[in-house]
C-alpha cells in the first residue's frame, strides 16, 4: 500500500487545523482549498493579497500551484479545479482572470474540468481554488 505524504509549501503557513495544504498518495495529489494569503512571513498572520478579486485570485491560484509542485505535479497534471466565490456577481470577471492565467501558463493540454459555487468565507476573502492531480 503506498504511503500517504502531507504537503505544506515554505510559502505556506501550518494549517489552523488538523488538515494538509496537500495530500499526495500514490499518483494522486489532492490540493486542500488555498486562498489569496501572501507567502508565509514568520510571526505575521496571514495577509491577503488585496481587496480586490484580480490580486486574490492570481495569489490564490499561486498559492494552488505552489502546492501541486511541492507534490511534483503542474498545471498539466491537474484534472479537476473548485472555485468557490463569495458573490455571484464576480463569476465573469472569475472567468476573465481564470482564462488569461490559465494562457499565460502556457497549458501544453486540455484544460482541467472546473466547477465554480458560491459560499461563505471570512470576512475579506473573496475566492477559494483546489484542485485534485493526477501524476503520470
Amino acid at each position: 500500500m503506498t504511503d500517504k505524504t502531507a504537503l505544506t509549501p515554505a510559502t505556506h503557513t501550518t494549517p489552523p487545523a488538523a488538515f494538509s495544504h496537500g495530500v499526495k498518495k500514490g499518483n494522486l495529489l489532492q490540493v486542500a482549498g488555498q486562498v489569496g494569503f501572501l507567502p508565509a512571513a514568520e510571526g505575521q498572520a496571514p495577509t491577503p493579497a488585496g481587496p480586490t478579486l484580480r490580486e486574490q485570485t492570481l495569489q490564490t491560484l499561486a498559492n494552488v500551484k505552489a502546492v501541486l509542485e511541492e507534490g511534483g505535479a503542474s498545471w498539466d497534471d491537474a484534472m479537476m479545479i473548485r472555485v468557490y466565490l463569495t458573490d455571484v456577481a464576480h463569476f465573469a470577471e472569475l472567468n476573465e482572470i481564470y482564462d488569461a492565467y490559465f494562457e499565460e501558463q502556457g497549458l501544453k493540454q486540455a484544460p482541467a474540468a472546473r466547477t465554480t459555487v458560491y459560499v461563505g468565507l471570512p470576512p475579506g476573502l473573496l475566492i477559494e481554488i483546489d484542485a485534485l492531480a493526477v501524476l503520470s
